[in-house]
């Protein structure tokens, strides 16, 4: 992980550090530890002793042995490609087996079982995620609809009795989305529940919600010159948490898939 050859133990307040660290390579250089205590909701105290975790002194020494590793490990656009994230993912698959998921995924469970519409929402690849958790979840648990355009759909003509019984899963990457984030504002307003799954528990989506589970994965663009370069932040995290939440729903109901 990173410049490091094995994988350090990090507990949730490590994993904002390293999604702030991850997410911003080229800034962190210029920041002060206060300023990353800052931006990933912590304390200068916490980032401490996450750069010890990763074998160094302090977070100069931190910067130091960084710096090196992205000048060493710089992709081109068709490296970034080329690329594989698998021992990110096998990072993720590890991590996922951990007390504080289980305890994310029970408490999702409850929640969705008390409602009778799950409606998805996602922009982008995360639509794509949203198309199939709507398709999964219909198929094993109960009515699931992807809402297809955030901006039109007519979240403040619902009754109070209608909203008490449907569940929003908000599905983004980023947790800034802000199409995603002003549904969610005025869905806030009802009595609906709100799910997110995002890659970082300190974004406006997940803070937004009820419930957010958290994935930590890097983000990543494909470097193109522009301002605004291509997301291909992987979704395979996003999925598995999207199946891994119906399964259990199908579990507790004791219906057999596909029933």
């Amino acid at each position: 992980m990173l410049f490091v050859s094995d994988t350090p133990d990090l507990n949730e307040t490590d994993l904002a550090i390293y999604q702030r660290v991850t997410s911003h390579f080229k800034d962190i250089e210029s920041l002060s530890v206060r300023q990353l205590a800052a931006e990933s909701n912590t304390s200068t105290a916490s980032v401490l002793r996450f750069c010890r975790k990763f074998g160094t002194t302090g977070f100069t020494e931190f910067k130091i042995r960084l710096a090196a590793y992205i000048r060493a490990h710089e992709p081109s656009p068709q490296q970034t490609l080329n690329r594989s994230n698998a021992p990110e993912l096998i990072n993720f698959f590890s991590r996922f087996q951990d007390t504080y998921y289980r305890e994310k995924i029970d408490e999702a469970v409850a929640l969705l079982l008390e409602k009778e519409l799950i409606l998805f929402i996602g922009l982008g690849s995360s639509n794509i995620i949203a198309e199939y958790g709507a398709l999964y979840f219909s198929s094993i648990f109960t009515m699931a609809v992807r809402i297809e355009d955030p901006n039109n759909y007519p979240v403040t003509h619902m009754t109070p009795e209608l909203a008490r019984r449907i569940c929003i899963v908000a599905l983004s990457v980023s947790g800034e989305t802000p199409e995603v984030i002003n549904y969610l504002s005025h869905f806030n307003l009802s009595e609906s529940s709100i799910i997110s799954i995002t890659s970082t528990s300190t974004s406006t989506v997940a803070r937004l919600s009820d419930i957010n589970i958290p994935y930590h994965i890097a983000i990543e663009k494909m470097p193109d010159g522009s301002a605004a370069p291509p997301d291909i932040t992987t979704q395979v995290p996003a999925l598995y948490i999207v199946e891994t939440l119906a399964r259990e729903v199908q579990r507790h109901m004791g219906r057999p898939a596909g029933a």
